[in-house]
């Protein structure tokens, strides 16, 4: 009980200290001194007077849902005296493996730089600041000569240091358990089973209204979508962040959607948020990096050849070369795993005082990274905003599916997850593709690094990205992919090589139709509450 305490005091005070240099907490002050003049703030009641003063004039929801949103994403509390490094990362072998593909991330990073005798930044010259200025709404018609500029990694290389992750206390295989996993991923991580995951995703429950399955058209919308919609009008009048993280954890409509993720986010743009914008915009034009241009082929490979997504190109460009420059981003480190990278003034290599990040947010975009991005420009249509939501996504979500680490929606736990259920639940399947190598993981990973984004047709993904932000968990991304598994398994118990087996379970239309067009909601309803435990 005591220790419970300790841990809440421990929270309340660094969320106090978080929020006091916050937008908020200015406005609350200059709130709280302009309604001293009020008539009826009495100096013998004015504690009370002005609680009640900031309830009635809404300023204590706008606290209540910083507060909310504060603890959403703080690490798990630890012992006072354990060491910074606990809250990224607790255990020492997932840390030493991060730090290690960090440093071969910036090998290849400094490699490129010298190959193409290009600097890691430039201030650009006047004509091309205006040239750059004039054309960025239309970012996309510029075909710069990419060719030399290679992604610095994709996903399966990644994989493959995921696939080489060791425990150093289960080498010998002491846990009987952690013995009988026959996947790729073998490090002894606590993963749930499906009576857990019914418990966790109780929501999602055969007896449950989803939109996805009950918005469909055999069912008469005035059944559920008409209600859901009135609840979800009800829930955006009272600006409750909490109310509508439980609410989309039956889908969001359509309409309703923007609103309803910017709450739970806990982005109002304010004029100060749009000024914010326009000064990373100004940095974009006034200096060039390298990394732009791993942008710039990132989304000229991925986004750019997606018949969803092409539409929005400059959109992507905006955003993400913004979102380099946004020194904000580095706050997200505190419970990352990661460290931003560094360098060095020229001729000062090693001398601290001379190191900055880079990029300036700290993250390295890899093969895909756009594709972080495309879906929201369905929902956001001014780059500000957008920008936002994108910024407050990635440091809640994005970032764990490309770093090492032993959280429960990490990666690595995320893999476990969709081995471990598949060798459960469907050990006929599992075991058939491990032995005409083709393990499940290798075809699965790439859809849960891009969180299923180019893969999903975009309102399929829309509903997936709600229980994401319903449930404030990647888990539901590992149970989708097992899923997909088992809605194939007929046909995949027919390949015999990890090429067929891809063929089998893509996403294209023109190879597997049913796929393409595959609803979610269903696939998880059936997986988690029908399969047998």
């Amino acid at each position: 009980m005591l220790q419970e305490e300790s841990d809440l005091s421990l929270i309340i005070a660094q969320i106090v200290q978080k929020l006091k240099g916050s937008n908020l907490y200015a406005q609350l002050e200059r709130q709280a001194w302009a309604c001293l003049q009020r008539p009826e703030i009495r100096l013998e009641s004015l504690k009370e007077d002005i609680k009640e003063f900031f309830k009635i004039s809404g300023w204590e929801k706008k606290l209540q849902n910083a507060v909310y949103s504060e603890l959403n994403v703080f690490p798990l509390p630890s012992h006072p005296s354990a060491p910074p490094e606990h809250l990224k990362e607790p255990l020492v072998y997932m840390r030493k493996a991060q730090g290690s593909w960090e440093k071969r991330i910036l090998k290849s990073l400094n490699s490129m730089c010298t190959e193409l005798s290009i600097p890691l930044a430039r201030k650009r010259p006047v004509g091309e600041q205006k040239e750059l200025l004039n054309k960025w709404n239309e970012m996309g018609t510029d075909e710069p000569d990419l060719s030399l500029f290679r992604p610095v990694y994709a996903p399966k290389d990644f994989l493959e240091v995921l696939i080489n992750l060791r425990n150093p206390n289960y080498e010998n295989g002491d846990s009987l358990s952690f013995r009988t996993h026959l996947g790729l991923i073998q490090v002894p991580l606590k993963v749930k089973d499906i009576p857990e995951l019914k418990e966790c995703f109780v929501e999602l429950g055969l007896n449950t209204g989803q939109l996805g399955i009950d918005d469909s058209t055999q069912v008469p919308p005035e059944l559920f979508e008409n209600e859901h919609v009135r609840i979800g009008q009800k829930v955006l009048a009272r600006q409750d962040s909490a109310a509508a993280q439980q609410y989309v954890r039956q889908g969001s409509p359509t309409a309703l959607r923007a609103e309803l993720w910017a709450l739970i986010l806990n982005i109002s743009s304010q004029p100060e948020d749009i000024l914010y914008y326009e000064q990373l915009k100004t940095n974009v034009i006034q200096h060039d990096l390298l990394v732009d241009s791993l942008i710039y082929k990132d989304v000229k490979l991925t986004a750019s050849n997606d018949d969803y997504y092409f539409v929005f190109e400059d959109y992507l460009y905006q955003v993400l070369l913004c979102f380099s420059r946004d020194t904000s981003v580095l706050g997200h480190f505190a419970y990352n795993s990661a460290s931003p990278p560094k360098s060095y003034i020229r001729g000062k290599l090693g001398l601290e005082e001379y190191a900055v990040f880079y990029p300036p947010n700290g993250v390295i975009p890899f093969h895909g990274f756009s594709m972080y991005v495309a879906p929201l420009c369905f929902l956001y249509h001014e780059p500000y905003k957008l920008y936002q939501i994108f910024r407050e996504m990635y440091v809640r979500f994005f970032f764990r599916l490309h770093s090492i680490s032993s959280h429960p929606s990490g990666i690595v736990s995320l893999c476990l997850l969709f081995e471990t259920l598949l060798q459960t639940y469907l050990p006929q399947l599992f075991y058939h593709l491990r032995e005409i190598g083709a393990q499940p993981l290798r075809i699965s990973f790439k859809w849960m690094v891009r969180a299923f984004s180019g893969y999903l047709a975009t309102d399929q993904l829309l509903l997936l990205w709600d229980r994401i932000l319903g449930y404030n968990s990647l888990e539901i991304l590992a149970v989708l992919a097992a899923a997909v598994f088992a809605f194939r398994a007929v046909n995949l118990m027919e390949v015999t090589s990890l090429a067929a087996a891809e063929v089998r379970i893509s996403f294209t239309p023109a190879v597997l139709a049913d796929l393409s067009t595959l609803k979610v909601m269903p696939l998880l309803q059936i997986f988690l509450f029908a399969t047998v435990t």
